[in-house]
């Protein structure tokens, strides 16, 4: 049996066991080992910094924070940090802003399964990589000039859009970026004047019009 993987430490972080599960066989059998799981974005930072993994394989929808912020804040404390996204969804904006924000990889979970162990050996050697049903739509997205909040944003406003629009607080979302209110407000400042919105409540509303929260 052919082990591309052989030697690679994973850390698998998605909140559904059976999820962990068919990933965790995958890539076992592909010669890597699961050093750990974890089922939300904050076990996931306590995993990497307790194991040095080669590969944090992540979902972007997580419990508390997103993957999407929990590989900035992966990030900012490891630099060298290799990070694969995975996700149910198939909007352009998401591997842009997963890309942003650092993530080496972006892999949808509708992918054959092959294309998940080939995603972690490009992450592992620092290449990029991008699902190849969304190359031309994340191009595209890139290309375009439009008014959309995931394109007129910096990736670090627009967690905190994205947070302020689902409802959270600024201190919470100070806590969950280990950031000071102050500096959760001052984006708060540029969100509002790049998207000329006078509260929380007009955010969500930008937000449920370009797709990116549920009504």
């Amino acid at each position: 049996m052919r082990t591309p993987l052989a030697g690679l430490r994973i850390v698998l972080a998605d909140d559904h066991a059976v999820v962990r599960m068919g990933f965790r066989m995958l890539l076992e059998a592909a010669g890597a080992t699961v050093v750990a799981e974890a089922d939300s974005s904050e076990d996931a930072l306590r995993q990497c910094a307790e194991h040095a993994p080669d590969v944090l394989v992540l979902d972007v929808s997580m419990p508390r924070a997103d993957g999407i912020m929990a590989t900035w804040r992966l990030l900012a404390r490891d630099p060298h940090a290799r990070v694969l996204v995975v996700s149910a969804h198939d909007d352009a904006m998401i591997p842009v802003r997963a890309l942003q924000a650092g993530a080496l990889g972006y892999l949808c979970k509708r992918c054959q399964p092959e294309e998940l162990v080939r995603a972690t050996l490009r992450v592992a050697r620092r290449q990029r990589y991008l699902d190849p049903g969304l190359a031309e739509q994340v191009a595209l997205a890139q290309l375009e000039s439009t008014a959309n909040p995931a394109e007129v944003l910096t990736a670090k406003e627009f967690t905190v859009f994205l947070q302020l629009a689902r409802g959270r607080s600024v201190r919470r979302i100070a806590d969950d970026l280990h950031l000071s209110p102050s500096t959760i407000g001052t984006h708060l400042y540029h969100v509002k004047q790049k998207l000329r919105a006078a509260n929380s409540a007009e955010l969500a509303v930008i937000a449920i019009r370009a797709g990116l929260i549920d009504p």
